[in-house]
């Protein structure tokens, strides 16, 4: 009986550890449902659970899955794991900051969690802002609040705002803020629906792809084929200029990098870091640009 019981659990064994390696490197987002399942098991979740799943093997099997982790946490730093050296900042250079602000924070506590006032900063799902009060304790910056769980600050004037919104509620405000155009995203997040809708409305707006950075809460790792089009003309802050993990979900553990800052490839990304805090289940993200 416990020969049956040994056999029966190797061979569970090895058909949940077919379908996660299958759902993360083979069908991905081929469809609706099964890119929910991509992005519910990114490879930390997937290496965690080969790692328990050995525990209660022989010693015979259980070293396939201990391989078999260290080459998918070989995987996993290669993807995610940067090593890049910040250049010096200069005075003209822009220092932009981005943070999904969870809903219950502000740019009072942003500044905080950031430790300094940088150039612009952008604050994604902060539904607690008070731009008046803001106003009057900074009345020498620059506030813009969309309504629509945007909101913008600029040491400099803010012009050209321009809000767009499609009906699955993925949100873009385009600004200007020192003849650079910035696109602040908040991406769709509802479980039923397409992330490929979000994507291709964000593609659809942005017009300008010189002088041009393109930031916020998109619901959408980097891995995912949806970016193919920003790559294609953006360069990613952290992959440039970052250091440690790219990922900015689940309160400080890496689990997928769903913030992003995106540089059109006609500026230069001197530095970036990401900001680790337990004010939110996101990290903050800063990057230093040269224009």
């Amino acid at each position: 009986m416990l020969k049956f019981v040994r056999g029966l659990y190797l061979v569970l064994n090895m058909a949940i550890i077919v379908a996660l390696l299958a759902i993360h490197f083979v069908v991905k987002e081929s469809s609706h449902q099964s890119s929910l399942l991509y992005y519910m098991l990114p490879l930390p979740i997937i290496i965690f659970t080969v790692l328990i799943l050995s525990v209660f093997l022989s010693k015979r099997y259980r070293r396939y899955n201990l391989i078999l982790t260290g080459l998918l946490l070989i995987i996993w730093l290669s993807r995610s794991f940067k090593i890049n050296i910040p250049e010096d900042a200069q005075e003209s250079d822009l220092e932009v900051v981005l943070w999904n602000a969870s809903r219950e924070n502000n740019f009072k506590e942003a500044f905080i969690e950031n430790e300094n006032i940088p150039d612009v900063f952008v604050l994604v799902e902060a539904r607690r802002m008070n731009i008046k009060r803001l106003q009057i304790d900074f009345p020498e910056y620059h506030f813009y609040f969309s309504g629509e769980e945007i909101s913008i600050f600029s040491k400099t004037p803010i012009e050209g705002i321009e809000v767009n919104q499609n009906k699955f509620r993925t949100i873009i405000v385009s600004f200007k803020v020192k003849d650079i155009r910035f696109y602040a995203v908040d991406g769709v997040g509802s479980l039923d629906v397409p992330r490929a809708w979000g994507l291709d409305f964000i593609d659809a707006q942005i017009e300008e792809k010189e002088r041009a950075v393109l930031l916020g809460d998109f619901n959408v790792p980097f891995e995912s084929k949806f970016f193919s089009a920003i790559k294609s003309n953006f360069n990613h802050a952290f992959n440039e200029k970052g250091n440690g993990f790219r990922e900015t979900w689940f309160w400080n553990m890496p689990l997928l990098s769903l913030d992003h800052i995106w540089v059109s490839k006609d500026l230069q990304v001197i530095a970036t870091k990401k900001i680790n805090t337990f004010k939110s289940d996101h990290c903050m993200i800063r990057t230093t640009i040269r224009r």
